[in-house]
């Protein structure tokens, strides 16, 4: 088959797969994803000499930040967009069949790298790369270990919650406080993950954990009300997609209580959380992106570059937020042992 005609039918089996998904997402998720990868970068290959598949797990800011990030460390690390490379983007709003069928997809039009953000999206990308071992980055997964990301032709960086951070930023924001209310999702390994090192470490710093574990977005906000009933002190957010992605919604029931809720990321406090002890997703993502360069341009293997965890974070406060909660921000130079920088996003 000469190359023309090989060209031809990628790009008819492309076109397909997209029609497909556009079908199949709730709200025109999928397919308005595909339309504005089409746009910034043309059809699939485009003029670029790599493609990449990035497949985001649905939008909300600390994600679009990670995306954001990875390309501009693209671009630090010397990759031209639209000259070295091409992007598909598509997100899956939330949904794991729309987020199998995106990385298939990825697969079906042999893109040089895929690129999962958040733990969902870079399962679906392993599973679907491993026949073809094209390589996959992943960016904002909290436990690449229990998401079983750490073998094959796999890597990426974690975003790991500095718990004992958290758990110091509102023991020194409420010295009073007992309980503290959190909603995961169960299916994911990230959320699972972060809740146990929760109620591990809680009592270090006089907590007690409530947890509500919840199997889908229409959930969440249930949850926020039986844990409002239950009385706790504040909830303290994960890097949960599911709770993130209805946050606004959480948010207008705690304040209603008069319950503080500390986010996980800058984001999150800008939003209307309290505070946070929390990573930088941008920085996340240029930390991935300077690591995939790497990948695709063959300077390195996923085998020879371990998943790397952020190990820096910030302290972010709402000083609007901590007001409506009656809430004095004290002076804060340490958290859990670590000289910080107190950022007010209000």
């Amino acid at each position: 088959m000469n190359h023309t005609m090989k060209k031809m039918l990628t790009a008819a089996l492309v076109v397909a797969m997209t029609a497909s998904l556009a079908a199949c997402g709730s709200a025109g998720t999928a397919s308005s994803s595909a339309s504005a990868s089409a746009s910034a970068s043309g059809s699939a290959g485009g003029s670029g000499k790599y493609l990449i598949g990035i497949a985001q797990y649905g939008e909300h800011p600390s994600l679009d930040n990670c995306r954001t990030g990875f390309l501009d460390g693209l671009k630090q690390a010397g990759l031209v967009e639209g000259t070295d490379f091409s992007v598909d983007y598509q997100n899956a709003g939330f949904d794991d069949s729309i987020d199998t069928q995106i990385a298939q997809s990825f697969s079906a039009e042999n893109a040089d790298l895929m690129v999962g953000i958040a733990t969902p999206s870079a399962i679906a990308c392993y599973a679907a790369a491993e026949d073809k071992n094209i390589p996959v980055i992943f960016t904002a997964v909290t436990d690449p270990k229990a998401a079983e990301l750490t073998a094959g032709n796999c890597t990426g960086t974690s975003d790991k919650l500095p718990v004992d951070a958290q758990l110091d930023l509102i023991r020194q924001l409420q010295p009073n406080a007992k309980t503290i209310g959190i909603i995961y999702t169960t299916s994911e390994p990230n959320s699972v993950s972060a809740i146990a090192e929760y109620k591990a470490k809680a009592p270090d710093h006089g907590f007690t954990i409530d947890e509500i574990g919840v199997t889908a977005q229409s959930e969440v906000t249930q949850a926020a009300d039986k844990l409002i009933s239950d009385g706790v002190d504040c909830f303290s957010n994960l890097t949960d997609n599911n709770v993130v992605g209805v946050l606004s919604s959480v948010l207008e029931k705690t304040n209603d209580a008069g319950i503080p809720v500390y986010g996980s990321e800058i984001e999150q406090v800008k939003l209307g959380c309290v505070a946070s002890a929390g990573i930088d997703y941008y920085k996340l993502g240029v930390q991935t992106g300077e690591m995939a360069a790497k990948v695709l341009t063959g300077e390195k293997t996923c085998d020879d570059i371990p998943f790397e965890t952020i190990s820096e974070f910030g302290v972010y406060v709402n000083s609007e937020a901590l007001d409506a909660m009656g809430i004095t921000l004290p002076t804060i130079s340490k958290v859990a042992d670590t000289p910080v920088t107190v950022t007010d996003v209000a």
